[in-house]
């Protein structure tokens, strides 16, 4: 897939073939790049509802959400530091989080750009709905105030809950998607 993370797909079953259809019955399970062992979920069996008026159809499990979201936890992908850079363009600085933490607008009079590190805590689990999909993450933010020279010192850090649910749509020939934040 990608530097983080490999595919092994294989057949579970021979291929069905009948007059109308050929049914391609496969296990993707998706590892963290040179580390292919066991599967850290067991996959669950599932039908595609019978329908004819397709050429192609594709159905993605739990278990292919699963097995990429342990890869890309695994490999750390959902480390993220957003530097200065990112910040200022938003316009986060100390006297932002100063206004809502008040420790922090005691320790820096000055404004000073701030350095975002994310961390998942533990690997996010994913949940397939009717229409649409929820991803739960774990994780804690640690927040950093960039001084004159360079040096980054800790204001705080924080345990964070997500709970998102995702509802991907085709509009105007195009995969989209709405997220919204549960919790």
């Amino acid at each position: 897939i990608d530097d983080l993370a490999k595919i092994d797909y294989s057949l579970n079953n021979f291929p069905a073939v009948s007059q109308p259809f050929i049914d391609l019955d496969l296990k993707g399970t998706v590892y963290p790049s040179g580390n292919h062992t066991g599967p850290s979920c067991v996959a669950a069996p599932f039908v595609i509802p019978d329908q004819s008026d397709s050429m192609l159809y594709l159905a993605f499990s739990e278990y292919f959400f699963q097995t990429s979201s342990f890869a890309y936890y695994t490999a750390g992908a959902f480390n993220i530091t957003i530097a200065e850079e990112t910040c200022s363009y938003f316009n986060i600085n100390t006297e932002i989080f100063g206004s809502i933490i008040p420790e922090v607008r005691e320790y820096s009079v000055t404004p000073y750009p701030v350095m975002l590190k994310l961390m998942a805590t533990e690997m996010p689990i994913i949940s397939l709905q009717q229409d649409s999909f929820t991803a739960e993450i774990q994780g804690s933010m640690e927040v950093f105030a960039v001084l004159p020279d360079s040096t980054t010192q800790s204001l705080f850090t924080m345990n964070v809950a997500a709970n998102t649910s995702i509802a991907p749509n085709i509009f105007d020939h195009k995969l989209m998607g709405s997220l919204c934040l549960n919790r």
